[in-house]
């Protein structure tokens, strides 16, 4: 990938419903999906293999797997708790398997009701039941690697020991660094990202994963380029938010984060105007609010500058 292409994950379908309290239907969750992949989305989340109990949202994981249509270029990731999570997954014909952990111990009991020395212990042995021969592609949510909801900002070294701990379990594993309150600072974000690049590039593929809780949202994606992410987890419309993380609003809209690259000459791969049909869509069928930026500019005076042409001109076309 080079300085002027960039991956964006979408997370909507996953991060970003799983804490609306309208359960979304089965066929608008597919809808969703299939409208976010056209767009030109080639990996996101789709769903998470949970307890029905913890999370409603995602209790028809199996249906919403099963009723997809065929996407050969998209990588669909989805989110496992355990061992039951991950057999689950597999059953349903899923590959790419996201395991969350946090860096702070008070967010990791919040989470999981666990340490996180025994959160990496349960990766561990998870791996070892479900994947042996090393066939699956995983990734590791390290939640809460700048601030915590409980004890404030964290340490870069945690997060250092923390990766230090994990990485040897595997080979090939990536690992996104997350604002999981999006309370971090830009400096922090490019610090850190920087950091665990230089320490473990060789060994670890990163992404970055924001919330835009304090408006910070954009800055620290761009800071995390800075520091040498090329992967960014955005969600459709600004739709998500932590339920175990409280007071943390939305993830970063895709919508913005897309304009923002393609005015910056950044390759991005996706169609922006598919990306804000896929959000009206789910806006409309969630009834939570729009937090995008984008979306609440006139579609003619926003693709104006992307097509060389004055806003007057659009707006008459």
């Amino acid at each position: 990938m080079t300085e002027s292409e960039v991956e964006i994950v979408e997370v909507g379908p996953r991060d970003g419903l799983q804490n609306i309290a309208r359960f979304i239907p089965t066929d608008v969750k597919i809808d969703l999906i299939r409208r976010i992949a056209d767009a030109g989305f080639t990996r996101m989340e789709f769903g998470s293999f949970v307890s029905p109990k913890a999370i409603p949202q995602m209790q028809d994981m199996e249906a919403v797997m099963a009723g997809l249509p065929p996407m050969p270029n998209v990588a669909g990731m989805t989110l496992v708790p355990n061992a039951k999570g991950a057999h689950r997954a597999l059953a349903a014909g899923v590959k790419n398997l996201i395991f969350v952990l946090s860096v702070s111990e008070a967010h990791n009991q919040s989470n999981v009701r666990r340490s996180t020395d025994a959160s990496i212990a349960d990766l561990k042995a998870m791996l070892e039941e479900i994947d042996p021969l090393n066939e699956l592609t995983i990734r590791v949510g390290l939640a809460t690697c700048f601030h915590c909801p409980f004890d404030g900002v964290t340490d870069e070294d945690k997060v250092l020991a923390t990766l230090e701990k994990i990485i040897p379990l595997r080979e090939g594993m990536e690992y996104a660094i997350s604002d999981t309150t999006g309370m971090a600072t830009p400096a922090h974000v490019k610090s850190l990202t920087k950091r665990c690049i230089d320490t473990f590039g060789g060994s670890a593929r990163f992404c970055f994963h924001g919330h835009d809780t304090a408006g910070f949202g954009i800055a620290n994606i761009l800071a995390a380029m800075d520091g040498g992410i090329r992967s960014f987890d955005t969600s459709v419309a600004g739709l998500g938010g932590c339920p175990f993380a409280p007071g943390a609003t939305g993830n970063i809209p895709s919508e913005d984060v897309v304009y923002l690259f393609q005015r910056l000459g950044v390759t991005t791969g996706i169609d922006l105007e598919k990306l804000l049909d896929a959000g009206t869509m789910i806006l409309a069928e969630s009834g939570v609010p729009m937090a995008s930026h984008v979306r609440a500019i006139p579609r003619a005076r926003l693709f104006a500058d992307l097509l060389g042409i004055p806003p007057s001109q659009a707006v008459a076309a």
